[in-house]
């Protein structure tokens, strides 16, 4: 019978078992576990606490300092690996030195039983210690002594809501675990022992005082030699406040999603983070009331953001710092223009040099602007680009097609968002649409990365996805008329090998809501934005004063950067689809430089060896061409083609809109030969439609409070025919030449009707108001 009961006994034992563990089965960590966003080294950027207030930084056990685990067992638990979850010897001998003591002098806890209390905590009863045993043979039971220890690295206490020895070193010592010195080593293994009275940050001489026992200890049993052990009695106790990573809130707020892991890796740099937002700190005092910004810096090699500012200042409520302007969608301003000229470039409408024209123009209720309110005239390609005309650019943009223009930028990853039911139209060009700043920068990668457009990467796992929005050759071209070096060299044979600069466009959005900076570096390409994210106007706050310091200061210090690594720029050099041309002006195409057709000779940079013509507007009947044939007789006498002795002569016009801002000799009238009156032609030529510049309809003119004078405005006419007369509310006012100017002084305030009529009988009306 005896027998019989030894045999059932271990059987009812483990059966026993096996129904508790069932019953209270081992409490293992959920997924509250905090998560940490981690730059591209490691470094935290930012931590999401546990509903309990808690933040960790998981690591595995490869990933802590060797120093710190022999540190660990050798203090805690030497005979960690060879015990079963509770060691005998130790809990005797801690009862028995406690007993004699008359106080605690020492506990025979294990590691393993030290996890069972972090999992399932108890009361320090005769029932909770049973509890602790019950646990701590779960343990063992279900885990490798690997899985035990990696638990005890991530959730033993240190402190205030500090748990595991990662949040701790970076906290304390600001460091990854894996780089801990001997002496930091052993501060972190006795700091659990009693993690509020040891805290190195409120009491250093304590926590040196501790550190030094496990230090004399791990010499004791011949761990560390001695000389080491000395090496680290010497070194001092961070005496640093507790640092939590506040880098970069607003990107590990986008990051972290329902499901994210407890570590989330980026590809920010977090040294470049970090002095960028001290940059945009320093920032704040320059900048407007409730104004705020954003700097995106993305590396051009591989498109990780390295940088993401979303706003000034995440605490300053003033400035909506909790709003992320990274991903704000605002209106663009004139940062579209340079995708234009390129894919203008690839059509075939333009060269660099291509005569463009900065005239005012109308579109029904359209009426476009410049910036500087102000008109140049006659204008190449890169000029309007680099001077960022609008004129110029509207025209175009009419040329190539709104929709067409937004569909490409869609396709390739630059989205422009439109109201409900809206439809491209000409007023993309200048901002009428919305885009992102992360969009923009995405987009200008093109401009480095042989026409292509790539997505940025935010995290490391991301792929490298890019799509076609130009030739390498547009994308180059755009690229040197941004960096100032619009026209190439004289010599067409020269090679163009050379380091590249920055390449930057700024852009304001209509009421000075929004200043924009967007460079291309030869590394990285960066976007700034300057605005108040509520879409308050700032008066005075445009992208060439506001933002395009900015820019450049990030510039020069990611310049310096890579100087002090040593890191070599990339050579820049010239695709061979791109050529050289001496072309002329007004016909934009090559001609002999002594043909009196060639008035103005440029040299261009060209695609495929393609020069297209001179872009003409579509909203402008020109009476005339380009290229008048004339029929000229001996005496150089314009004449009609049936006159005897009559020979053909092209003469190079400039376009008619263009008269006012030409030299007299360079005018039609100039360049067309007088007519011959015994052999006049029979028909004389057609004239442009009579406009009126100076003043546009249904404006709304105001002197500047500055002033004290009267309103003065400078009137001429574009087109017509001949002498002209003017009209003020009916009454005549000036009596002016064809290309005559005369300037108004507007006594009164009021409405106005002004009319000019030229010697052909044309008439052109308009309507404004003076206000006081």
């Amino acid at each position: 019978m005896r027998w019989r009961l030894l045999v059932v006994m271990p059987v009812v034992l483990v059966a026993g078992l096996l129904i508790l563990d069932r019953v209270f089965p081992l409490p293992m960590p959920g997924d509250d576990q905090a998560r940490v966003v981690l730059a591209e080294d490691g470094t935290p950027l930012w931590r999401f606490a546990d509903a309990e207030g808690v933040w960790r930084y998981p690591v595995t056990i490869d990933q802590v300092s060797p120093y710190y685990l022999q540190a660990l067992l050798t203090y805690e638990d030497r005979w960690f690996y060879q015990h079963p979850g509770i060691n005998p010897l130790a809990v005797l001998r801690a009862g028995w030195q406690n007993l004699s003591g008359g106080r605690v002098v020492s506990g025979g806890s294990t590691l393993s039983m030290q996890v069972a209390r972090l999992l399932d905590p108890h009361s320090r009863s005769l029932a909770g210690k049973l509890k602790q045993v019950w646990r701590t043979v779960q343990l063992e039971w279900h885990l490798s002594k690997a899985q035990i220890l990696t638990l005890y690295l991530n959730r033993a206490p240190f402190g205030g809501t500090l748990q595991g020895v990662a949040a701790a070193s970076w906290a304390y010592l600001g460091k990854p675990p894996s780089q801990l010195t001997r002496a930091e080593a052993a501060l972190l293994a006795v700091l659990p022992q009693a993690p509020s009275r040891l805290r190195p940050d409120r009491h250093p001489q304590r926590a040196q005082a501790a550190r030094d026992k496990v230090l004399q200890r791990l010499a004791a049993f011949d761990v560390w030699p001695q000389s080491a052990v000395n090496d680290a009695l010497e070194e001092p106790v961070l005496l640093a406040p507790r640092q939590a990573p506040r880098l970069a809130p607003l990107l590990a707020r986008r990051l972290n999603t329902p499901g994210s892991p407890p570590l989330i890796h980026t590809t920010i740099d977090a040294a470049l983070q970090r002095r960028l937002e001290d940059l945009l700190v320093g920032w704040k005092a320059r900048l407007p009331a409730h104004t705020s910004a954003a700097i995106l810096v993305a590396e051009l090699p591989n498109m990780a953001v390295r940088a993401y500012l979303g706003s000034v200042d995440l605490a300053d409520s003033q400035r909506f710092g909790h709003v992320d302007m990274v991903r704000a969608t605002r209106s663009p301003g004139s940062t579209l223009k340079p995708f234009l000229y390129g894919m203008a470039l690839d059509a075939g409408l333009i060269h660099s040099e291509s005569l463009l024209q900065d005239v005012p123009r109308r579109y029904g209720d359209y009426r476009p602007g410049n910036f500087a309110a102000n008109f140049s005239g006659p204008v190449s390609a890169s000029s309007a680009l680099a001077l960022s005309l609008n004129l110029p650019a509207v025209q175009l943009l009419e040329a190539y097609g709104p929709k067409r223009f937004a569909g490409e930028l869609r396709s390739a990853g630059v989205p422009l968002a439109l109201p409900p039911l809206a439809e491209p139209n000409l007023s993309l060009i200048l901002g009428g649409a919305g885009s992102r700043l992360e969009e923009l920068v995405s987009g200008y990668s093109a401009f480095a990365r042989g026409g292509k457009v790539a997505r940025l990467r935010y995290q490391p796992q991301a792929p490298l996805y890019e799509r076609r929005l130009l030739s390498p050759g547009a994308a180059w071209i755009i690229r040197k008329i941004l960096s100032g070096q619009a026209r190439p060299s004289t010599d067409p044979h020269a090679e163009l090998v050379q380091r590249p600069t920055l390449a930057w466009k700024t852009g304001t959005s209509y009421g000075f809501r929004d200043a924009w900076a967007i460079g291309v570096a030869p590394r990285y390409v960066i976007g700034v934005w300057i605005g108040r994210p509520d879409g308050t106007p700032v008066a005075g706050q445009f992208g060439l004063a506001s933002a395009a310091p900015l820019l450049l200061q990030v510039h020069d210090l990611l310049v310096n950067r890579d100087s002090q690594r040593g890191i070599a720029l990339p050579r820049d050099r010239q695709p061979a689809s791109v050529g050289v041309a001496a072309i002329c002006w007004p016909l934009g195409q090559p001609l002999d430089s002594k043909s009196d057709n060639c008035r103005r000779q440029r040299f261009a940079w060209t695609l495929d060896g393609t020069t297209p013509p001179t872009l003409q507007a579509q909203d402008q009947p020109l009476g005339l061409g380009l290229l008048e044939r004339v029929w000229l007789n001996s005496q150089q006498l314009r004449v009609d083609a049936s006159c005897p002795g009559a020979t053909a002569r092209d003469v190079a016009l400039w376009p008619a809109p263009l008269e006012p801002w030409l030299p007299r000799r360079e005018r039609r009238a100039a360049r067309l030969p007088a007519p011959d009156e015994t052999c006049a032609p029979q028909a004389a030529p057609n004239t442009a439609p009579l406009s009126i510049v100076g003043v546009r309809d249904g404006d709304r003119l105001r002197q500047p409070a500055t002033s004290d004078r009267a309103l003065r405005i400078e009137l001429t006419a574009l087109g017509g025919n001949g002498r002209r007369w003017w009209f003020l509310e009916g009454r005549q006012v000036a009596e002016t030449a064809a290309d005559e100017r005369f300037v108004h002084v507007f006594k009164r305030t009021g409405e106005f009707q002004l009319s000019v009529l030229d010697e052909s009988g044309q008439t052109a009306l308009l309507h404004f108001s003076v206000l006081p």
